[in-house]
């Protein structure tokens, strides 16, 4: 993955201390695969456009309004100029409000992530305020004004650096009281074999380098092999697998563990079970 450019500058500011710093975007959504339409009959690609189904006509972007639906087809409409009044100016200021443990903040608000480097000036700023994040075991939230919107963010110390990642508003998170599911203990029984089969396969450090998208890889070879001009075949389907005794599943994915770690019978052993004959 290329080194990260940065996409635009600013200051995080908390008390009377201004920051000068750098954005950068965390991630490469780019990267992945993607397919365009294309016309059947020559191969070209299509353009977009927009459709009255009212009056039949494809409509161009000169003669396009925007409108906001507040029933069920009935829209009151908006000049760009009246969108633009609403919308709140950009800031290059991002305005910690206050500082909270990082644990206190639930996965579940985050939106995205961007690295936050200290721009010419800051540098020791920017290391003191990360140090200091570091040391207290406590994150920032801030107000970040940008792209028309107000931004609820949370800059959090990363390897002596510094990452801002946005966060949803509290009205945006739905809740897991919502979900149903169903009415029913756990047994003790199946509550221990479960713990032993997360202790077989527990590890103490999250390595992401580990995984990749294999669906990815799958679809660039695929498609490497139809520029060469080879045909592409479906997979054959994997069978569903139906759990039928909680129990059951359990201890066979505590055998099947185990006999995976298992260590190969050096050269000369006979295999696990089996003896050897008397010469």
């Amino acid at each position: 993955m290329a080194a990260p450019r940065s996409i635009g500058t600013g200051t995080v500011a908390f008390g009377m201390v201004s920051i000068p710093i750098k954005l950068f975007s965390a991630g490469e959504t780019s990267s992945a695969v993607s397919f365009n339409l294309l016309h059947g009959k020559c191969s070209t690609r299509l353009k977009q456009q927009y459709f009255c189904p009212k009056d039949n006509d494809i409509v161009p972007r000169d003669q396009m309004i925007k409108g906001y639906e507040f029933a069920k087809e009935q829209f009151v409409t908006f000049s760009e100029d009246e969108i633009k009044s609403m919308q709140e100016e950009a800031q290059r200021a991002i305005e910690i409000t206050e500082f909270v443990p990082i644990e206190k903040v639930d996965p579940m608000f985050y939106d995205g992530a961007y690295f936050l480097g200290p721009d010419k000036g800051g540098e020791r700023a920017y290391r003191l305020l990360s140090a200091a994040m570091k040391e207290t075991g406590r994150c920032a939230l801030a107000k970040w004004c940008a792209r028309g919107k107000m931004y609820l963010v949370l800059i959090r110390p990363m390897q002596g650096g510094l990452v801002m990642q946005p966060l949803h508003y509290a009205d945006e998170v739905r809740s897991i009281a919502d979900v149903p599911m169903g009415d029913t203990d756990v047994r003790e029984s199946e509550l221990a074999l479960a713990k032993q089969l997360i202790a077989q396969i527990a590890t103490d450090e999250f390595k992401p380098q580990q995984y990749e998208d294999e669906v990815k890889k799958r679809m660039q070879a695929a498609i490497q092999r139809k520029i060469e001009g080879q045909e592409v075949t479906a997979a054959p389907e994997a069978p569903t697998a139906q759990i039928i005794d909680i129990m059951e599943a359990l201890k066979a994915s505590l055998a099947q563990k185990a006999a995976a770690a298992a260590p190969a019978p050096a050269a000369g052993e006979p295999a696990a079970g089996k003896k050897r004959k008397a010469g």
